[in-house]
């Protein structure tokens, strides 16, 4: 400890004064420098370089059991106590989450569908309950508006929508994609909040075609609509909140590349058994339904 506290001083006090000061020879810290790391610092080493690789693809936001569950699957052979103590060691920290605020338009007048979804998030069969919402961001431009749908067999977002307003179409452009896409079953529950987007003849219309049902949440409890929520605010804490988008097009190809590249295909879900929402439907979906996913 003596050697290792001169070496971390070298530079701001002469060596030969820290040996003095510390009871020690500065032959023998010299040899000290010359002797090969130890095979269990050497490890810890390359634990280090992998573990900073990990986290610099996951964008910095990967803490320690998304990391371990990225090693464990490359054959890095750690336990999980080892990959904390190396990242608290090395200062190797996940960004901390943001607040942020969700608005919900529900003073209008047309009919509120029942909460038929009742928080039951698990499900064990794709294309049986989506989830759709809104959020929004700022650019040096205005506001962007973003509305999703989501499987919640998966957490796979299906589809989305960026606008620079809060018209039907922000929420009806996705849901067509969605239906387009997946080609869901009689039966569908698909839930979102009360807001007049999802309350309107357009979207609820769109249900009815494919004799799905609409699920709205209880005014004004945000955890009946908890999956999106989640995903929402894994995008501001990962991408909104670390960037400044200077037009509207910026923003909307850099959340592309986020859902599209990152959240969709790469980004370890701790639901998920810490699997991706595409590498889950690999492994526990029919080939047909990985087809048309892709």
């Amino acid at each position: 400890m003596r050697y290792r506290f001169i070496q971390q001083q070298e530079g701001r006090f002469p060596i030969t004064a820290l040996c003095r000061a510390l009871q020690t020879s500065r032959s023998g810290y010299s040899a000290w420098k010359k002797r090969s790391p130890s095979r269990r610092s050497q490890q810890e080493q390359e634990i280090l370089v992998r573990i900073q690789a990990v986290h610099r693809e996951s964008r910095g936001t990967y803490g320690s059991p998304r990391i371990y569950q990225e090693l464990h699957d490359i054959g890095i052979n750690c336990s999980r106590n080892r990959v904390a103590r190396v990242m608290r060691k090395y200062q190797v920290n996940a960004r901390p989450q943001l607040r942020y605020i969700v608005t919900t338009d529900s003073n209008h007048s047309q009919p509120i569908a029942p909460n038929r979804l009742e928080q039951q998030f698990t499900v064990d069969q794709p294309n049986t309950h989506w989830s759709a919402d809104i959020t929004y961001l700022w650019t040096g431009e205005g506001w962007l508006y973003l509305a999703v749908v989501m499987d919640l067999y998966s957490r796979r977002v299906i589809s989305w929508s960026l606008r620079e307003s809060l018209d039907r179409s922000l929420v009806t452009g996705p849901l067509e994609s969605a239906l387009l896409q997946r080609t869901p079953g009689v039966g569908l529950i698909c839930h979102s909040d009360r807001g007049s987007q999802y309350a309107s003849g357009d979207y609820q219309q769109l249900l009815s075609k494919v004799g799905a049902l609409c699920s709205m949440s209880r005014k004004g409890n945000c955890c009946d609509n908890a999956p999106v929520e989640s995903f929402f605010a894994s995008l501001k804490k990962e991408l909104i909140h670390r960037c400044t988008f200077a037009t509207r097009e910026e923003a909307r190809s850099a959340v592309f590349e986020w859902i599209a590249v990152w959240y969709n295909r790469k980004r370890r879900h701790s639901t998920l058994g810490y699997l991706s929402p595409e590498q889950f439907e690999q492994q526990h979906s029919s080939p047909e339904m990985t087809q048309r996913a892709a």
